[in-house]
């Protein structure tokens, strides 16, 4: 910590139940324009995902696999924003916030479940896309609407669960305090990094459990793509080539942004990176990656543009 910054803490009071979260000390006018910035972002992937599921769950040409688990995907970024976003805003508006230690916990618990299950969803929406390119004869009796169910269902238990042993682990560290998080949300890495217990069991904890929801998911991912390549190589015309990649590239692109800013957050040493650094990319995958999905999704998608019209269509009718 800066010694600017130290003095700046310095006659911050905190209870012992509770945090305060720094966010970004910077300038008023730079944290009223990271303000107006997030709030339309904020809004922005609120719209936008809402309206993904308005279309997956209202227009017949998307009732199928692959845009269900799309669905799915805005419910987490949904989840996701509405528990980082409205308190980073606040945050903002007040240089720093206090946390209550079980909001924080709460916050974290969300935010855990929310990227563990992104991870699952992700390698289970690869699957997909390798059955419907690699087997498409056997797609529609592999991927029934019960199957497709039962995955999503299973995902998300499967996130909460992991999730929960993190936040009750959290918990059991000792904060001797002044408890100030150098970040915007309470992350794992800063919470480590104010406990004055010995965190060397809850890390060995974390990357046992990252195991099962980060690396085996990567496994799955890399895996099917190796698999949908092969095949795709094989297909004699260049129309069908491009359609089956098509179908790929979206997905592809979703889960490089994800992962990259997720590795380059967790992974990278953390000397190498500066404290604003960090936030920064933390910035990205919690609250722009959910803005970003839905357009992805949507761009150059004749079945989401047809539902759209469609819509649009029966309103004017109606009207």
């Amino acid at each position: 910590m800066s010694e600017s910054l130290f003095l700046y803490t310095e006659n911050i009071k905190i209870d012992k139940f509770q945090f305060f979260l720094l966010g970004f000390q910077v300038r008023i006018s730079v944290r009223m324009f990271l303000f107006c910035l997030l709030l339309v972002v904020f809004w922005g992937t609120i719209c936008g995902n809402l309206l993904i599921l308005t279309l997956v769950s209202t227009s017949k040409i998307l009732h199928t696999p692959m845009y269900f688990f799309i669905s799915q995907l805005s419910i987490t970024d949904i989840l996701l924003v509405t528990d980082i976003v409205p308190n980073l805003l606040y945050i903002l508006l007040n240089n720093g916030a206090d946390i209550a230690f079980v909001g924080c916990m709460t916050q974290f618990y969300v935010f855990c479940s929310s990227e563990i299950f992104e991870c699952l969803l992700l390698s289970v929406m690869s699957y997909d896309r390798y059955v419907a390119i690699c087997n498409p004869l056997r797609y529609t009796s592999i991927m029934t609407c019960d199957h497709c169910v039962k995955l999503a269902i299973a995902t998300w238990l499967f996130g909460f669960s992991i999730a929960l042993t993190e936040a009750v682990t959290i918990p059991m560290l000792t904060f001797c305090g002044p408890n100030i998080i150098d970040h915007f949300f309470c992350d794992l890495v800063p919470l480590l990094d104010i406990s004055c217990s010995d965190t060397f069991t809850v890390q060995i904890e974390i990357f046992l459990l990252s195991i099962p929801s980060v690396f085996i998911p990567i496994i799955i991912i890399i895996f099917s793509y190796i698999k949908i390549a092969f095949a795709i190589i094989g297909i004699p015309s260049s129309t069908g080539r491009q359609k089956a990649f098509s179908t790929c590239s979206s997905h592809l692109i979703v889960v490089s942004i994800f992962y990259g800013t997720l590795f380059s957050v967790y992974v990278a040493p953390h000397r190498v990176q500066t404290m604003t650094i960090s936030k920064l990319v933390s910035l990205l995958y919690t609250v722009f990656t959910p803005m970003i999905n839905p357009i992805i999704y949507s761009f150059r998608n004749k079945d989401i543009k047809n539902s759209v019209s469609e819509i649009i269509h029966r309103h004017i009718i109606h009207r």
